[in-house]
């Protein structure tokens, strides 16, 4: 009976030497992964114009939830990775490389190993360091923003510590294809529950090697738009309230960098709200949809069992000039440049986790395209990542029209250049 009472501490002390002993092994060859995390309050102080409606002339009129920035910074054999995930809408080419030189020049990280990313919320602060025609309340908050991303990038550096990584996948209903045809065929912004929708739902666990829990990654594609232009309070919108969510649920010393998928055409299930109903017993449906995708990456999280203590490092970056579409307002032969520069950024961990950063506003067909072609099992397609260039549609949907193909700057066949460049990057890993 002593015996069998044994056995199972014999196993976990005999598991646990083994453990060690791998990670001691690994860590003398230099093919340790180590990572770090941090996040930091970005909520604005100070009233500001907000992001993504041209409608909204006046300053934000309070606070609905906290605006994060998340960091995690991955090592091994001198190979380092930077993932930063913020509750903004954009930076912009401006801020982005404004950013990105300050982190450069302060940690060294080269352009490849940069990701540099936003939420898309459509409630959070308008970055701009223009003095000409930025707002001075907003000037102020970019670089508060700043100064909190560097804090946290060098927070994250300091904590870096020997993990284990695996990675998962779910599925979520949240997000709904917006393209809806009219009777006459022409394309209007609304809800179109038939239309193609990328329900996947990545995630990637970090943890300690005793299994302690560090960072929860998710990567899902929708618009974080539930909350319209009448709106003037600051939010995370669905996929911020669904990282505030996860942490919660998690624990407060685990991070939730959430990465917005192909979801150009792709918008929350309840979309362009007004405000966050307070009618007695409802739910928000901000905060209702947000926790719908919060609860799906944390049912993941916790189902990923296969963890492992190795996972090396590659990195690399692409400009891709793709042709300008030739319109009214810009005809051939003008001063315009000819092409759009889309910048594209990759990286892997190990041989099953690769992500992938676009500048752009990807419809979720073309990001689906990427994800089935690419030889790793779990691909985090990142959007609105290392700048700004607009939507990019697929060559199938110029065609019916519609607002994200008549905005786009793109000419007809560019998402299959980015597709093809996309691919052979990853491959090139």
């Amino acid at each position: 009976m002593k015996i069998k009472r044994l056995l199972p501490l014999t196993v976990l002390l005999i598991f646990s030497v083994s453990l060690c002993g791998q990670g001691l092994q690994q860590a003398k060859s230099g093919s340790l992964l180590r990572a770090g995390t941090a996040r930091t309050d970005i909520t604005p102080a100070l009233p500001v114009k907000l992001y993504g409606y041209a409608s909204r002339k006046t300053y934000s009129e309070g606070v609905h939830d906290p605006l994060s920035a998340r960091v995690v910074v991955f090592e091994n054999n001198g190979r380092r990775l930077l993932l930063v995930s913020t509750d903004i809408g954009s930076y912009g080419n401006e801020v982005y490389h404004t950013i990105r030189k300050a982190i450069t020049d302060r940690f060294g990280f080269s352009e490849s190993e940069i990701f540099l990313s936003t939420i898309h919320t459509h409630s959070s602060p308008t970055l701009t360091v223009n003095s000409q025609t930025g707002d001075p309340n907003n000037i102020e908050y970019t670089k508060f923003l700043q100064e909190r991303l560097l804090a946290a990038i060098d927070e994250a550096i300091r904590d870096l510590r020997p993990v284990t990584a695996g990675a998962g996948k779910g599925s979520s209903p949240v997000g709904a294809n917006r393209r809806e045809m009219q009777a006459d065929g022409s394309i209007k912004l609304g809800r179109n529950p038939e239309g193609i929708t990328d329900k996947e739902v990545v995630v990637m666990k970090i943890a300690t090697p005793d299994g302690r829990p560090l960072a929860a990654l998710y990567d899902y594609a929708t618009h974080s738009t539930s909350l319209g232009p009448r709106n003037m309070l600051v939010s995370g919108d669905v996929l911020g309230l669904s990282a505030q969510f996860v942490e919660k649920i998690l624990g407060k010393d685990v991070i939730a960098p959430v990465f917005t998928g192909a979801s150009g055409n792709i918008d929350p299930w309840y979309r362009v709200l007004p405000e966050f109903s307070s009618e007695p017993g409802w739910i928000p449906e901000p905060v209702l949809l947000g926790n719908l995708l919060g609860v799906e990456v944390v049912h993941v999280f916790r189902g990923i069992r296969e963890t492992d203590l190795t996972g090396d490092i590659s990195t690399d970056f692409a400009i891709l000039e793709c042709p300008r579409k030739i319109t009214a307002e810009a005809p051939s032969g003008t001063d315009q440049p000819s092409v759009v520069p889309v910048h594209i950024t990759a990286a892997r961990i190990g041989k099953d986790v690769a992500f992938i950063g676009f500048n752009v506003e990807m419809l979720t067909e073309i990001g689906m395209e990427i994800k089935a072609g690419s030889p790793f099992r779990y691909t985090f397609i990142i959007t609105h990542c290392n700048g700004s260039a607009g939507y990019l549609a697929p060559a199938g949907l110029y065609k019916e029209g519609g607002y994200e193909v008549e905005s786009s700057r793109f000419a007809i066949g560019s998402s299959d250049m980015v597709v093809k460049k996309a691919l052979r990057m990853l491959y090139d890993l």
